[in-house]
């Protein structure tokens, strides 16, 4: 809160229970005792501000917004109100009142180095970077102080990076920051590292390395000292830009000396020797190499370089390092994708692995380290290698089960770098289905025998053994996919659980646990399994992805909904917290992370997932309220959904999703590819865009609805019915567009490995016929809308055209609920037998009813008035037909065809909840398992039995609430 230190000041005292109540959350309290002070004091607006923070925070925003502006009217300079304001603003999200109050403050009090320093960062957390800039310099100017002048050139970098035109940058903004840092440099006024960081970051920016690098090596180069190697990382940057292969060269090998498990000079050093070779660069006759000292510019100095560090580290005593080790494999790999014939210099590849498994193999890092270098060894060599491994690891002597077990921590680990050396060698997908299940039996005893290791850890710790398990669920994985038998599931499913109950955090474990869940069609124990990953910050947007896809597709309605508030509420959040950190930033002088932190915000305002979620939440707000809890159009205008705006950033759209998050050890060609990745950000886009306009199209619907026949058809036009259609027309042709780029996808039938991204419901979405009877009903809102133009007596063929649509909706309807049929859930020949793309398609039912509801809802607006104004002509013509326009017979059956339907569904998931509660799991064969195993699969089967349940149970009841708006259709 603000600042309240003095308690000498009487009104710090009076406000000081007010704060309190604030603080402790209890906002009643503090509104009363702001109304009883200002009983007393009315002229104390601090006590009027903190009444608007209760009234906030209480959600009467209004009020609290009435009340705010009363006291910044009144422009006040008592820092109390100002900070109060300063608070009740941001809780807002309205921090451009900020800048408005400060500058009045400014204004009043001149002189004042607070509040210009307020302004300044009100000014930064709406990125007005010029204001900055003046504001920076009329702060210097009233207080000289370094840090003040720097935020205003970093307000003109600020502006550069921000600039439409590249070419301001680089004329204007960008020469004048170097300008104002360059007078400091004359007046040698640069005092902290901070200020050469920004000056090395303008000339950067402005491509003059040669000057970058000057400043870097000379005396203001001595003052970056925050980061180790911070010089040299720079200069050896600015090498590279500038090409100058040999001082590159010179530095990384003087660097190398000093330190030879750096790794990242490594690569700069492999790099510049073969540009050298390229350019046939030779040394000068006389002097030395380049200013750096010694160039090594042939291949036989450069492997005479790595063998002289790998003698040095195994002459020591102490534990090598693996850096010069890795180099040599490192430079095998170049050498050999140049072709040269050098690399032979440097030894068999193979021996070389087995020496570094020898050295190296009791490390977990081993596997990562020589993964990157499989690819050295000849397939023919592939079981030789693992046999050669096999000698280096020391187990004991076989057990009754026939296997051999380490006796320590470091011998478990070198078994286990062999076994996931063996797989990412392909040598557990070359066996047969037997030979899986014998290697799923020694890595579960492997497993189980480790756990003795791991006795004494944390709750929190992992146990040393934890990798066998997930292995063994990999193989269980294999084999499901590839026989098809769900059998294997189960147990690898039991088996996570069984890991799960031994190391309560092993985020890899819950990860494939979700996953499969997933797969099964069971979202219920999903989220339990999400929440306990304990997901931070921006891992919402990485990760978020696999429980969004799923939530809403299987059924879990409420679950979706929460799913998507734990994405949205942190997306919402990022905006407020980024200029935070960038106040933060400009505080402690770390000028080179401002671009950084706005990067990451467009970042994630341009995020696929984001969009994604946006969508499908308000999507799945009107498929369980519109028409139930609200109307349409209630409800479309309380999301403050616009027809007319798509706020999706299409060109810029980023995919943020870590599609590695799974720890896998599958061999290059079952590995996620460029391609994959390619494909399936193409279908998640194209999905979003048939999801967004949708949406929009529903939007546009509302708005016809709202504005449909109460008045005739010219006042309809000038209230701009006409340039609601033309919206409708346009939606409808790019949704139609959409659905031909769609059916292109779906073509090509892409598979994903398993452990890669999930497919978007679009397949499903249009063999179920779901999509195209969407767009059907949504396209017949054109002729509704004709119809109302045009009224009843001129238009009979426009009639049985509209009811022509409607017995096609109703049979495309049809078609839908019986691909819904089937058992979701069943027991054969002892046996658990799953079906989830039956769930899946009554999601699609569900949602396609809810669509041609809405049309029926906008057509009885259109045909109530009809029908009213045609039986009053009658009246007054005497008329004694009584039959009616064939458009209100064709919607009545339309209505009476809709309630047969939704009938027949709810009679098939009342039928589908009796057989799911009535099987029993309990007498399921579960042969070959212990007990123990088999609680661990029966839990499983419960958890995906209760969820299936859960998911029919929310079905249901959603179509009950549907049916029950069907009977406000009559017209």
């Amino acid at each position: 809160m603000a600042a309240r230190g003095h308690v000498q000041d009487p009104n710090d005292r009076r406000l000081r229970p007010i704060y309190d109540y604030l603080d402790n959350g209890n906002n009643k309290m503090a509104i009363q005792q702001a109304d009883k002070l200002l009983k007393k004091h009315k002229d104390l607006h601090c006590a009027k501000v903190l009444k608007a923070i209760g009234l906030q925070r209480t959600g009467k925003q209004d009020e609290a917004f009435i009340l705010a502006q009363e006291v910044t009217t009144l422009e006040p300079t008592d820092d109390n109100s100002l900070q109060a304001l300063t608070i009740l603003y941001r809780e807002m999200h309205r921090p451009e009142l900020v800048t408005k109050l400060y500058e009045a403050a400014v204004k009043k009090v001149p002189l004042s180095e607070e509040y210009h320093s307020h302004l300044f960062m009100a000014y930064a957390r709406v990125g007005e970077y010029k204001k900055m800039q003046q504001a920076g310099m009329a702060l210097y100017k009233i207080v000289p102080k370094n840090p003040y002048y720097f935020w205003s050139v970093m307000s003109l970098v600020m502006q550069a990076i921000s600039a439409q035109d590249e070419r301001l940058a680089q004329t204007m903004f960008l020469p004048l920051a170097e300008r104002m840092v360059e007078k400091m440099v004359k007046e040698e006024k640069i005092e902290a590292e901070a200020e050469v960081q920004l000056y090395y970051m303008i000339l950067e920016r402005l491509g003059k390395c040669v000057e970058a690098l000057d400043v870097i090596r000379g005396p203001l180069g001595e003052k970056l000292t925050s980061e180790l190697q911070s010089r040299e990382n720079k200069c050896m940057m600015l090498y590279q830009r500038l090409q100058r292969w040999p001082e590159c060269n010179a530095l990384a090998h003087k660097l190398l000396l000093k330190n030879p498990d750096d790794w990242q000079f490594y690569p700069c050093y492999f790099d510049s020797l073969f540009h050298l070779i390229d350019q046939s660069w030779s040394p000068p006759e006389e002097g030395e190499h380049c200013p750096e000292g010694l160039v090594h510019h042939t291949v036989s100095e450069v492997v005479r370089f790595v063998e002289e560090r790998i003698k040095g580290e195994d002459g020591k005593d102490s534990r090598s390092l693996r850096g010069p080790y890795l180099a040599r494999l490192e430079l095998i790999h170049r050498l050999r994708e140049r072709g040269c014939p050098e690399e032979s210099l440097l030894g068999e590849p193979l021996e070389l692995m087995v020496q570094f498994f020898g050295k190296f193999g009791d490390k977990p890092c081993c596997i990562t380290d020589l993964k990157i270098y499989l690819h050295l060894l000849s397939p023919e060599q592939h079981v030789q290698f693992i046999n050669r491994l096999s000698e280096a690891v020391p187990l004991g002597e076989q057990g009754d089960e026939g296997f051999a077990f380490p006796d320590d921590t470091k011998a478990l680990q070198r078994h286990l770098c062999m076994c996931q050396l063996s797989r990412m060698l392909g040598l557990h997908h070359s066996l047969d289905t037997d030979g899986k299940l014998r290697l799923i039996t020694e890595l579960k005893a492997h497993y189980r025998h480790g756990l003795k290791f791991g006795k004494t850890a944390l709750k929190t710790e992992l146990q040393f053994s934890d990798m066998y398990c997930l292995m063994a669920a990999h193989v269980y994985v294999d084999l499901w996919t590839e026989t098809g038998d769900e059998n294997m599931v189960w147990q690898g499913l039991g088996l996570l659980q069984e890991g799960l109950s031994h190391s309560a955090s092993n985020a890899q474990f819950k990860l494939l646990l979700l996953l499969l869940y997933c797969h099964l069609g069971a979202f219920e124990p999903v989220v339990d399994l999400y929440s306990s990953l304990d997901a931070k910050h921006v891992q919402h947007d990485t990760i978020g992805f696999l429980l969004t896809r799923y939530a809403e597709s299987l059924g879990q309605f409420a679950a979706a909904s929460q799913s998507c508030n734990f994405s949205l509420r942190f997306f919402h959040s990022n905006q407020k917290d980024t200029s935070e950190y960038i106040i933060q930033a400009y505080k402690y002088g770390a000028f080179e992370k401002i671009p950084e932190f706005i990067a990451l915000r467009n970042r994630l305002n341009q995020s696929l997932h984001f969009a994604q979620v946006r969508t499908e939440r308000m999507l799945l707000d009107l498929f369980l309220e519109a028409d139930i809890v609200l109307s349409l159009e209630e409800s479309v205008k309380a999301m403050s959904l616009s027809a007319e705006e798509d706020d999706i950033p299409w060109d810029n759209m980023r995919d943020n999703r870590d599609l590695t998050v799974f720890t896998s050890w599958d061999p290059k060609e079952r590995q996620l590819t460029e391609e994959h990745r390619c494909r399936s950000l193409e279908e998640e886009s194209v999905w979003l865009r048939l999801r967004s306009l949708t949406l929009r199209l529903l939007a546009s619907l509302a708005a016809l609805g709202h504005s449909s026949s109460h008045q005739n058809s010219n006042v309809a036009n000038e209230n701009g019915v006409g340039d609601k259609s033309s919206i409708l027309s346009s939606l409808l042709s790019q949704l139609n567009q959409t659905l031909q780029t769609a059916a292109q996808i779906a073509e090509k039938h892409t598979q994903y490995p398993f452990l890669g991204p999930p497919s978007t419901r679009l397949t499903v979405a249009l063999s179920s016929g779901s999509c195209q009877c969407q767009a059907a009903a949504l396209q017949l809102s054109v002729h509704l809308q004709e119809l109302d133009m045009v009224g009843l007596d001129e238009s009979s063929e426009l009639q049985t055209q509209i009811c022509n649509a409607f017995k096609s909706l109703v049979i495309q309807l049809q078609e839908i609920l019986k691909k819904c049929k089937g058992d979701l859930l069943d027991m054969k020949e002892g046996k658990l037998k799953t079906c989830p793309s039956l769930l899946e398609n009554l999601i699609f039912f569900v949602e396609t009813v809810c669509i041609v509801l809405w049309m029926a809802s906008y057509c009885a607006k259109i045909l109530r008035p009809l029908k009213t104004s045609l039986q009053k002509k009658k009246k007054k013509k005497k008329d004694a037909n009584t039959s009616l326009p064939v458009v209100i017979c064709g919607f009545q059956e339309l209505t009476g065809s809709l309630q047969d339907l939704l009938t027949q569904a709810l009679d098939y998931i009342k039928g589908q909840e009796t057989g799911v509660t009535a099987l029993k799991l309990a007498s399921l064969n579960l042969e070959g398992n212990t007990e123990e195993e088999a609680s661990f699969t029966k839990a499983a089967m419960d958890k995906v039995q209760s969820s299936y349940l859960r998911s029919l149970q929310e079905v249901g009841d959603l179509l009950k609430k549907r049916a029950e708006t069907l009977k406000n259709l009559k017209i």
